[in-house]
């Protein structure tokens, strides 16, 4: 029971917190007027060598899709996802390999992705990544990401010839093409839409918003609260 106390605490917690930091950073970024998509050139260009190795991570994906039952739902790996990841079509299922969460290393995870890995932690400011692994016909509901102090990355490596999964971000539709990455703020309400009888494999990577230094440093300071709080509780 206290197990249980302490952990609505911590929760309610972090989702007060979170409440206050985003509406700091709006002051920064344009509040609900900030933009959805971003020019990875101009705003991470270190991503163009995530992009360039698609190669070597598609091939190290297909040495793991022998064993993609064993792969955990995204709710059982993260608790506070059950909603999208169960709450839709139960019985279809999305999946995530987790790489790197806050400081986190899952061990196991990243030695069956040497390259991938190598790769990922070129990039600055990298706060999260993980393969997203879509059933044939799951689609995941609206919602919004937690925190506006990162964008995120998507690098399609998986994605169905035939009616291929489309996401809305604030109503802007977007449609993966294998090798065509993208650049978005997750904190924008957004849904997929998936009617394709394939899966549907993106490389997710969340980085650094840039912001100027004062909420650069709150920025920084609430990520390692995140790790503690949070990105420690998830299960490999």
């Amino acid at each position: 029971m206290k197990r249980f106390y302490y952990t609505v605490h911590t929760t309610l917690s972090r989702l007060r917190l979170t409440e206050l930091v985003n509406r700091y950073f709006d002051l920064f970024i344009g509040g609900d007027s900030r933009p959805v998509f971003f020019n990875i050139d101009q705003t991470c260009p270190e991503l163009r060598i995530v992009d360039n190795a698609l190669n070597e991570i598609y091939a190290e994906l297909l040495d793991l899709l022998p064993d993609q039952s064993q792969i955990p739902k995204y709710h059982e790996v993260d608790q506070y996802q059950t909603t999208i990841s169960q709450g839709s079509d139960p019985q279809k299922s999305w999946r995530t390999f987790m790489l790197f969460s806050l400081g986190e290393k899952p061990l196991k995870n990243r030695q069956r992705c040497p390259k991938t890995v190598e790769v990922i932690h070129q990039v600055p400011g990298l706060v999260q990544a993980m393969f997203s692994i879509l059933d044939p016909g799951k689609s995941i509901p609206a919602h919004e990401g937690p925190s506006r102090g990162y964008l995120r990355y998507h690098l399609p490596l998986i994605v169905p010839d035939i009616n291929p999964p489309t996401i809305y971000i604030k109503d802007q539709p977007h449609t993966w093409q294998k090798g065509n990455s993208i650049l978005f703020d997750d904190t924008h309400v957004h849904q997929v839409h998936n009617n394709a009888s394939e899966s549907r494999i993106v490389l997710i990577l969340d980085i650094l918003r840039p912001m100027p230094w004062p909420a650069h440093i709150v920025n920084l300071g609430v990520l390692v609260f995140a790790r503690y709080t949070y990105a420690k509780r998830l299960k490999f």
